[in-house]
């Protein structure tokens, strides 16, 4: 079960492996942007984790969105939105992922981000997001994840 933190370079590689074009360019309403197998990420991000969380989330576009989904008042773009971010969020995270940072030690956000070298944020929405999908707690092998009323984890013998 070993989850590999996806760094920027290593997303990179990925990128290129799916045929992607990745560059850093200026962009003004957003951290990254896709059209067609080319993506932008842009350049002013501070840090190499954030162009990590950006870069994850173009690549889940590429792999579930279809057309122009730039006018989010439309519904069908907002749930193909949501579906790439998902996406974005098993990329660098993953049920997996919340359970190496369990067994690593780590016990609040703070850690968890770091060990998964995600932005914190990144992980909220992510831990946000899997409870709106699997609810108050979810087994994955001999674990169970539970998200409400805090996010636990729990090896059952």
């Amino acid at each position: 079960m070993g989850v590999i933190c996806l760094t920027y370079e290593r997303l990179l590689i990925e990128a290129e492996k799916k045929k992607l074009k990745v560059l850093e360019k200026p962009l003004w309403h957003s951290d990254g942007r896709i059209l067609g197998d080319r993506i932008a990420i842009r350049n002013t991000i501070d840090t190499t984790k954030e162009k990590a969380c950006a870069l994850a989330e173009e690549i889940g576009h590429h792999d579930t969105t279809v057309g122009d989904i730039l006018d989010q008042t439309i519904s069908w773009n907002r749930k193909q939105e949501r579906q790439a971010r998902i996406e974005a969020y098993n990329i660098m995270i993953g049920l997996t992922g919340i359970i190496q940072a369990f067994e690593h030690g780590c016990r609040n956000k703070y850690e968890m981000a770091e060990y998964l070298d995600v932005t914190e944020s990144f992980l909220t929405e992510a831990l946000e997001i899997y409870e709106q999908i699997y609810g108050c707690r979810t087994m994955i092998g001999s674990y169970l994840i539970q998200f409400i009323p805090n996010l636990g984890v729990a090896k059952l013998i």
